[in-house]
């Protein structure tokens, strides 16, 4: 027997300032559905979920909630006052002997439930609200943005819950990698239309430039009749006195369903400007160290970054990765070791907590006010790498309308504010992009757009980000904070960092967690429960083993000499090729090894 949907909206009409966000939109949401919510920035995604938690209230319509279903809703600036601690919001929903759930879930989601609340940050409180939801686990679970301010690790861990959840949820997020793994059915807003498709994420793409196709095709099939009805009228008016009435007021129809068709909204005219060439040299470090009371961030650290690398930082939330990057860059003082800067370094910076941008101030006074972007005697006008331009064009270019040039910068969604900052960052050329967390809050398209423009700038990139997908189509080498100062640089993007990282697995840290001591020299004797074969076997298996790590060795050294990725992609791809192929067969080899010792213990 079928179950009753979960939630169920019909024929749903709201209307925010004058404007129409949806209309007459049906929506249901069946038990174990995996929803995927897409759609563009300010098309609705959000207020369509508070619609779902029945937090936002249509102008028409009704949203069906079976007796006895929960719906939890994260909210995204939850009001937490009133409580003491995190943990003590994070546990408001749960009965007493439930309440050992929060801590289980805030292990995971790397959230401190002993944390004031007078003392948490934006990100603290959402982890929090996060945190809330999951320990809950209510029948539909609605989720909005979860992984920002999520590290990779805690991104992966929630990840692997709601893969095994029986909770139904609906899921907005910018993670493309995430959306992959978890959905099963996508709804797509364009326009104030939701479309539903049953698959998941993975095909979203195709589909979406299907429908714009189809889209297209028919609207220029509707414009040719349009074109040969008009000729037909005008034409008919000479030949005849008398015209044929019924024929006339159909094109007038015609017209009529034409001037109400939606245009599509055009993609953000992103553009970056390389300076000045850079010398080849960017940033060489020596020897770094840098310390902040017990928490070690770098030990014995080298780097030389080079003219058009793309080196992403990626490790747990409070690492310290932003400031690893800040000694690079020369803003924060290595307690040991040197770094010396190229020639020539043009730097532009988009800084993830948005400090540039003037809350209070409007999105204008933003632009105008920027003393690298003002022009002299013009408060019209904005410098756009070396061009003036007036600043409501340079808005529309980013997607905001006339309206928005005079609002607060405080009423604009994370999406917006991150546009905004990247029109500001766009406006001056640079030769080193410094990047630090960008994809926060982006919708697909806008990130499709980063992704390609910085494939095609001749600068330097260093990109700090826990969006594994943008890794993996942007950079070029990874450096992996591990926590206790340990930073390894890695050739190629997140996947290529996880597969070489998986050779790692075969060491075992000490007590003291300082060094690694190789499993093999654990065990030195050897016993007399072997065959004569599996005796020869065990003696064989160190030489192989060696040999598999000194291919490994070279592999690496290889692929990460400077600019090897875009001097010889083909020559990369099939060392890395090669480097998998090896780090899984000394897995084989050293599974087989161990479990040969043990039967000879």
């Amino acid at each position: 027997m079928a179950r009753a949907p979960l939630l169920q909206l019909s024929q749903i009409s709201l209307t925010f300032g004058g404007n129409p966000v949806f209309d007459g939109l049906d929506l249901v949401v069946q038990p174990m559905d995996r929803v995927a919510l897409v759609g563009r920035n300010g098309s609705g995604k959000s207020t369509l979920m508070k619609v779902m938690a029945g937090l936002v209230i249509p102008d028409s319509g009704t949203r069906v909630v079976p007796p006895g279903v929960t719906v939890g809703y994260m909210e995204q600036d939850p009001d937490i006052s009133g409580f003491a601690t995190l943990g003590d919001y994070a546990a408001s929903g749960l009965p007493e002997d439930e309440t050992y759930k929060v801590d289980v879930v805030a292990e995971g989601l790397k959230f401190r439930p002993d944390m004031p609340v007078g003392t948490a940050s934006g990100g603290e409180r959402r982890r929090a609200a996060l945190a809330k939801l999951m320990a809950e686990a209510p029948e539909l679970m609605l989720l909005d943005e979860p992984t920002n301010h999520l590290d990779i690790q805690a991104i992966e861990w929630l990840e692997a819950e709601l893969a095994s959840t029986r909770q139904a949820f609906v899921l907005i997020s910018h993670d493309r990698a995430f959306l992959r793994a978890l959905t099963k059915a996508t709804l797509w807003i364009d326009r104030g239309d939701v479309r539903r498709r049953d698959s998941g994420f993975e095909g979203f793409e195709e589909w979406r430039e299907t429908v714009w196709a189809e889209e297209d095709e028919a609207r220029h099939k509707l414009d040719r009749k349009i074109k040969a009805e008009a000729k037909w009228a005008v034409e008919g008016i000479s030949a005849r006195r008398k015209r044929n009435q019924g024929r006339v007021r159909a094109l007038q129809v015609l017209r009529a369903e034409r001037s109400s068709q939606i245009r599509r909204q055009g993609t953000a005219m992103l553009e970056l400007e390389s300076g000045p060439t850079s010398g080849k040299k960017v940033i060489e470090a020596r020897g770094l160290e840098k310390s902040f009371g017990d928490k070690l961030i770098a030990r014995d650290f080298d780097l030389r970054v080079q003219r058009g690398d793309r080196v992403a930082f990626v490790g747990p939330n409070g690492v310290g990765k932003t400031t690893l990057l800040k000694m690079l860059l020369g803003q924060v003082a290595p307690d040991k070791g040197t770094v010396s800067l190229g020639t020539n370094l043009e730097i532009a910076v988009f800084d993830q907590t948005r400090a540039q941008l003037d809350l209070n101030a409007s999105l204008w006074e933003n632009l105008t006010g920027d003393p690298l972007m003002a022009v002299s005697g013009a408060s019209d006008q904005v410098m756009v790498r070396g061009n003036p331009k007036h600043v409501v064009a340079y808005l529309k270019d980013f997607l905001f309308d006339e309206r928005q040039a005079r609002a607060p910068v405080k009423s604009l969604s994370g999406g917006e504010k991150a546009r905004l900052l990247l029109a500001k960052l766009m406006a001056r050329p640079s030769n080193l992009l410094v990047l630090d967390e960008p994809t926060n809050d982006l919708d697909v398209e806008t990130l499709d757009l980063l992704q390609d423009i910085l494939g095609d700038y001749d600068g330097t990139v260093l990109l700090v980000s826990h969006d594994r997908d943008f890794i993996d189509r942007v950079a070029t080498a990874t450096i992996a904070l591990e926590g206790r100062g340990k930073a390894t640089v890695y050739p190629g993007g997140w996947s290529d960092y996880a597969a070489q990282r998986g050779a790692q697995a075969l060491e075992m840290p000490t007590k003291s967690g300082s060094s690694h001591v190789n499993l093999r020299d654990d065990v030195k004797k050897v016993s007399q429960g072997l065959t004569f074969t599996e005796k020869k076997r065990l003696d064989t298996l160190p030489g192989l083993i060696e040999k598999l790590e000194s291919e490994i060795t070279k592999l690496t050294e290889f692929m990460a000499q400077p600019g090897m990725y875009d001097k010889e992609p083909v020559k990369f791809q099939k060392a890395n090729q090669g480097l998998v192929e090896r780090q899984k067969a000394l897995a084989e080899l050293e599974g087989e090894w161990m479990a040969l010792l043990e039967k000879d213990s």
